[in-house]
């Protein structure tokens, strides 16, 4: 088994290879003294593709990729991802990379600032804007996060390529059905208490979307104050975050075999992000998010201060699998053994803002 484990940071790319997900060569940084929010990993191809966003404070945001796991990367000559000529908008960043299902190989989806999703169908090399969503009535009403207005989720189904689901933030929850010519909300039950009307259409500030593995229309959401499953594709959502030391927080991810099996790093609340009590723990559900338990063996004692942001806590497929997150003290921490246990990947790097693991 060899891993590769990719780790975005305020200050470049940083890649991570380990025979065991408890020893670690880390190299880096690629792209040195840039933000890299998104990565993405192609598995579609007998070798992975790498997809960095970029976003360089001198040159502006880009995507490059690589199709030998970062030795070299490419860029084209024009910008990968741009909104067309009257659009009276720029892009600020890319936020997410997403390869498409497997049927559509070459498909990849990036997810920007301001709130845009964006195809490619040459393996994510040169992108479209998926103007239907742009041209979206409420998105005139789309607020902006504390992180920005942003796609920062995009799941594709696994299986039809029909069916998308995004999240931004604010906004909520979007799915399409038809390949991305209509869009609907999809937020009934999402909490959204900065409004008036606490259950609105849109406008909710979710954090974090994640498929399970084995029923497609399931979904798990990190809200802005809220963790919640949907068990029909979206369309409502009730409350899981019982059992949880807080309902706030940035990250959740799924297992990417078992059913009902996600993680997630709680914060003790918008006002106040730190982990609850200031000690460093992973909660993990393996019933869909009716109980959680903690799991902290490996991790600091108290008393621990860092966030965890949305992007910067994966898993990786290989078996059993294995668990990941980074802090924006700079620091990653391993899981070998899907959260039973933890060691340290690297630390004092720059911020971590985004991490994706597969094993190769």
């Amino acid at each position: 088994m060899t891993v590769l484990l990719a780790i975005g940071t305020s200050k470049g790319l940083f890649l991570a290879t380990s025979g065991n997900r408890v020893d670690w060569e880390v190299s880096g940084p690629h792209f040195p003294m840039t933000s890299i929010y998104a990565v993405g990993i192609d598995r579609r191809r007998a070798t992975p593709r790498l997809l960095a966003g970029v976003d360089s404070s001198h040159f502006g945001p880009s995507v490059s990729t690589s199709d030998d796991l970062g030795k070299t990367w490419s860029e084209p000559d024009e910008a990968p991802v741009a909104f067309p000529a009257g659009t009276d908008t720029s892009l600020v960043r890319v936020w997410q990379l997403a390869p498409g299902p497997a049927s559509e190989p070459d498909v990849v989806y990036a997810g920007t600032q301001p709130s845009a999703l964006f195809r490619s169908d040459d393996g994510g090399r040169t992108f479209s804007l998926v103007r239907a969503l742009w041209d979206h009535p409420h998105r005139p009403d789309w607020g902006a996060g504390f992180g920005g207005q942003a796609i920062h989720t995009i799941l594709p189904h696994p299986s039809d390529p029909a069916r998308v689901l995004v999240a931004m933030s604010t906004g909520g929850v979007y799915r399409t059905d038809d390949g991305g010519a209509t869009w609907s909300p999809g937020n009934a039950g999402i909490r959204a208490g900065f409004f008036p009307d606490p259950f609105p259409e849109f406008g909710q500030c979710v954090h974090k979307v994640a498929r399970d593995a084995g029923d497609p229309t399931r979904f798990y959401a990190q809200n802005h104050g809220g963790v919640y499953r949907s068990d029909d594709e979206g369309a409502t959502w009730s409350s899981i975050a019982e059992g949880l030391p807080s309902d706030f927080g940035f990250p959740i991810v799924a297992h990417p075999e078992r059913p009902s099996t996600i993680w997630t790093f709680p914060l003790a609340a918008d006002s106040e992000r730190f982990p609850p009590d200031h000690r460093c723990r992973v909660f993990r559900s393996t019933d869909a998010g009716s109980t959680w338990e903690a799991l902290s063996a490996g991790l600091p004692t108290a008393p621990f201060y860092p966030t965890v942001l949305r992007d910067a806590m994966c898993v990786d497929d290989a078996t059993p699998a294995g668990v990941y997150f980074g802090t924006r003290s700079g620091a990653v921490w391993s899981s070998p053994d899907e959260g039973e246990s933890w060691v340290p990947v690297a630390a004092h790097l720059p911020d971590v803002l985004s991490v994706r693991a597969v094993e190769l």
